[in-house]
């Protein structure tokens, strides 16, 4: 909701959780907690738990600052600062290697953490264990292959690997079709980074498909959600077409604003975003306004009852294109339309523009993008 984190709509207006229909709540952190900034040459990935195997549950971008509550024993990474088995646990309570991260004070270890997903030791009988990956070889005849952080074609690429390289294979995920030297597929395989490659350019023997409950796979939503988001696809894309804003970011700001629709505002007035009336203006896209009872928290967390005018909208689709609308005529936003095909980029511009004051605000709308395979809307015609 713009202009501040801290506001908070009573009556029809429902407050819903941060992240709602991520799944299960995570594991509540400790209160206090240090300042830590990432540092990290493409993007960091955030997991559930202490492992690079470990379902993933947004992204975090270079010189992005996070709140970290404790540290714990968890895989060994080699990561940009250092090579550590360290990692810390953020105040949203999901974990990122200590290797990408800078700290002014030491960081306290965390109590009752989770045990972190551990290489299995030498069976007694002196068998040895099957590797965790399948070994693959890039063929391309159509020159470097990227290498992307989505199971798709416009997902942002992290790499690029030359023909006849020896890639790390971990599973398979649908994404989109590739024309490839290989073969022509909608198979994606997931690196044992967790990044991914087109199986379009891949020889390798048979991949199992990821988890279903991994992050980093489409996932399969439930009924109402899955009606939600088809709801809302052709707004959003009219949207970007519009406007310049990438479907898959309006959608994943959507149900986090909105709580799936659930806000008194959505399920009322159409209102997905939490976009004002200003001084009883409401622009060409909205039919009018609402005046909702509001609290209003200072800095030192004092609260207090106020009111404020929303604007009310006769379609989904409206309120997504006034979204849309809303963030190309406001200047501050404006170094985000030069990502409008780059949906992370886009994200992380209006973030660090100020649109929102919660510090996982970027994490939390990334998170959602990838656990629903929203990126698969952006298609750029």
């Amino acid at each position: 909701m713009r202009q501040s984190s801290r506001r908070l709509l009573t009556g029809t207006l429902l407050v819903l959780a941060a992240g709602a229909g991520l799944g299960a709540a995570p594991p509540a952190a400790q209160a206090a907690g240090l300042t830590a900034v990432v540092e990290v040459n493409s993007q960091l990935k955030v997991r559930a738990r202490p492992s690079l195997a470990a379902e993933i549950k947004g992204t975090l971008l270079d010189g992005q600052k996070v709140t970290v509550a404790c540290s714990v024993t968890g895989q060994n990474v080699r990561g940009k600062l250092r090579t550590t088995a360290t990692w810390d646990r953020l105040a949203s309570g999901y974990y990122v290697s200590d290797s990408y991260l800078t700290s002014a004070g030491k960081i306290p270890s965390c109590q009752a953490a989770p045990v972190a997903e551990k290489v299995k030791a030498k069976p007694a009988t002196g068998k040895t264990t099957a590797p965790a990956y399948v070994a693959g070889r890039v063929r391309t005849a159509d020159g470097p292959v990227n290498v992307r952080t989505t199971p798709s074609a416009t997902g942002v690429p992290v790499r690029k690997v030359v023909d006849g390289a020896a890639v790390q294979l971990v599973c398979t995920v649908p994404g989109s079709s590739v024309k490839g030297t290989v073969r022509t597929t909608t198979s994606w395989d997931q690196l044992s980074d967790g990044r991914y490659l087109s199986h379009a350019y891949v020889v390798s023997a048979g991949l199992k498909p990821c988890a279903p409950s991994s992050a980093t796979a489409p996932a399969t939503p439930s009924a109402t959600q899955a009606q939600f988001i088809a709801a809302a696809v052709s707004g959003a894309q009219l949207g970007w077409r519009q406007f310049g804003v990438p479907p898959s970011v309006t959608i994943a700001q959507a149900i986090l604003e909105s709580g799936w629709g659930r806000s008194g505002l959505a399920s009322v007035d159409r209102n997905y975003f939490g976009i004002k009336c200003q001084n009883g203006a409401y622009g060409t896209l909205a039919n009018g306004c609402h005046v909702y009872a509001t609290t209003e928290c200072d800095k030192a967390g004092k609260c207090f009852p106020m009111s404020d005018a929303f604007r009310t909208y006769a379609t989904m689709a409206h309120s997504f294109r006034d979204h849309g609308n809303f963030l190309k005529v406001n200047k501050r936003y404006t170094p985000a339309f030069a990502y409008t095909k780059d949906a992370n980029n886009f994200i992380w511009q209006v973030w660090k523009a100020g649109y929102a004051t919660d510090p996982n605000y970027y994490t939390k709308v990334t998170g959602i993008m990838t656990a629903f395979n929203l990126y698969r809307y952006d298609t750029w015609k």
